[in-house]
């Protein structure tokens, strides 16, 4: 089942054009990132980091913005996994603005490495069963 997260949008996030200044929705989207790894596999993303020694960079992204984002708009994010691979995955954002509206969609490529050599990995049974579990509702 899809994670569903809730974030503000902070002053820090505005440029001087009075809206979100895309780099920072990369920022938030990576945030909504890191919390659902505890949703999705009942473990934090810096315990996969640190005790495990793995990590998910990402490799690739397709994005789309749809709609401003403005101080103080309350984020809805929509994340579930459309594809999960042996060392890489497919995470599927969609991040809705108080009123419902969607404001960005993307997706994002990562791939599980040993971030001691920073090589590819094959993701382990612990973490690629929630992932495969994490699905958009039909």
């Amino acid at each position: 089942m899809a994670v569903t997260l809730h974030r503000r949008v902070d002053y820090p996030m505005i440029d001087s054009a009075k809206i979100a200044y895309f780099p920072r929705i990369y920022d938030l989207s990576h945030r909504f990132f890191e919390e659902a790894w505890s949703h999705i596999c009942g473990v934090s993303y810096p315990e996969i980091l640190e005790k495990h020694g793995m990590g998910f960079p990402i490799v690739h992204a397709e994005t789309d913005f749809t709609h401003p984002l403005r101080y103080g708009d309350t984020i809805t994010a929509k994340i579930w996994l459309s594809k999960v691979g042996r060392t890489s995955c497919t995470w599927e954002y969609r991040l809705f603005n108080q009123d419902a509206i969607m404001v960005w969609k993307s997706s994002h490529v990562t791939v599980c490495i040993d971030m001691e050599l920073l090589t590819p990995i094959p993701i382990p049974p612990f973490l690629s069963e929630g992932l495969k579990a994490c699905k958009e509702e039909a």
